[in-house]
């Protein structure tokens, strides 16, 4: 039971005068008792909370900047009328700043024997699960004198989920791998892995690819055409570790490489190709094999979902040898690490061989493009010292990428908002190349 405001300025209005003129509290009883009379009455009236039932329905899943829907009704079996505020509890990061009270706090009458639907419109600000509190009602009788509070444990969850921002390069993306793999005017004239036509040779093609025998049954030299080999494995690497957690820009590099890892993904299964993911630190943090094209992405997807950076070194050993297990026959390896110098010579480069001997390696990073504005930073002593500084970490980075070139790994080195098409081009190109 509470007192609500309208009833405590009611008894301070009907005091006054006895406080004034006649200081005692049975005066003061006195003149309150039909305001006590008609609290009682009220908080009577008031619908009991305790015997409401409530359940939810809705949304499940929502991509990181949308909305989620979440429906809960309420069943009044009592004699009374239920007038009510209710606060549907859920946690902070499930709202915009400065927008959870209004969007949490709602007022709901229900009658005798029915139900009322009300629905809370969640927009989350951060991966992972979020999982609904309580749910608190204060009920008033019709005066609105007293009331009622009790809360409710009504539970329900929503998975927010990558946004996937890299989407928008997927159909030109495509588009290049309909003409690798045939399926348009253009055909593919370097090495390939699968025979797919014969055509008349033009100059520029490379004198390997003549069909001798076609030839010799026609007035034209004929070339043989390529096209990408399908069913081929590719395996994507998150490392999870204490360097993914630096944020460029306003996100984690790791929800950079994520949606690198998503767009890839997207365009090897629409190649015909096998898709594995890995997350790994100091051990596997998610694991999807063996899934389907049309699963593979709700797949990753709800994977990368609950992923976090883990603020630990990365155990590079325990990777390769988890990536060993996990691609046992020659494969394209993605790792979406960092180049910093340190994390990579004491860490990746002494146990490379191991991946490069049996697999195609392709390292991805994520550069952070102040240090490109810090460069061209000039005018004042601070900027010099800025741009002398970003040249350094430029040029380390520079001779990181050369380091693991020379073991024969593709490098990939872009700007978060560039990261995703730069390695989808990277992946056509070994195809082009035949080295996938």
């Amino acid at each position: 039971m509470a007192l609500t405001g309208r009833t405590a300025l009611l008894a301070a209005l009907g005091s006054l005068p006895v406080a004034l003129w006649e200081p005692s509290w049975t005066g003061v009883l006195a003149v309150n008792a039909p305001l006590v009379v008609a609290c009682a009455c009220d908080f009577a009236l008031a619908a009991p909370v305790r015997h409401l039932r409530l359940t939810r329905s809705g949304d499940t899943s929502a991509r990181l900047g949308d909305t989620a829907d979440v429906t809960l009704t309420i069943t009044n079996p009592s004699r009374r009328p239920l007038r009510a505020h209710l606060r549907d509890a859920w946690p902070p990061s499930s709202w915009q700043p400065g927008t959870e009270v209004a969007a949490s706090r709602h007022t709901v009458t229900v009658p005798v024997g029915e139900r009322r639907r009300i629905t809370t419109r969640l927009r989350p600000t951060r991966r992972g699960d979020r999982h609904a509190d309580r749910v608190t009602l204060r009920s008033y009788g019709p005066l609105r004198l007293l009331s009622r509070q009790g809360t409710h444990e009504v539970p329900w969850a929503v998975r927010v989920l990558p946004p996937f921002a890299s989407r928008k390069h997927l159909p030109a993306k495509l588009a290049r791998l309909r003409e690798l793999d045939g399926r348009t005017s253009v055909l593919t004239r370097g090495e390939g892995t699968e025979f797919d036509s014969l055509r008349e040779y033009v100059p520029g093609d490379d004198t390997r690819s003549i069909d001798w025998r076609a030839t010799a049954r026609r007035t034209t030299v004929a070339v043989r055409t390529w096209r990408p080999e399908r069913d081929r494995h590719v395996l994507l690497v998150l490392d999870t570790g204490r360097t993914s957690a630096g944020r460029v820009g306003d996100a984690p590099r790791l929800d950079a490489s994520m949606d690198a890892a998503l767009l890839l993904a997207a365009l090897a299964s629409r190649a015909g190709d096998r898709v594995d993911l890995l997350a790994y630190d100091r051990r596997v943090r998610a694991l999807v094999q063996g899934r389907p094209a049309r699963d593979v992405l709700p797949a990753l997807v709800n994977a990368m979902a609950s992923l976090e950076p883990e603020l630990v070194e990365t155990d590079a050993r325990g990777l390769t040898a988890t990536a060993l297990r996990t691609a046992p026959r020659s494969s394209l390896i993605v790792l979406l690490t960092t180049l910093d110098a340190a994390p990579v010579e004491e860490g990746l480069l002494p146990v490379l061989p191991q991946l490069t001997r049996r697999h195609t390696v392709l390292v991805a990073s994520v550069t952070d493009p102040h240090i490109a504005r810090m460069a061209t930073s000039r005018g004042t002593a601070d900027a010099v010292y800025e741009a002398a500084a970003a040249a350094q970490a430029q040029a380390e980075r520079l001779r990181t990428s050369e380091q693991l070139r020379r073991h024969g790994v593709t490098v990939v080195d872009a700007t978060p908002d560039e990261l995703a098409p730069a390695l989808a081009d990277a992946y056509l190109a070994l195809k082009t190349a035949g080295r996938l």
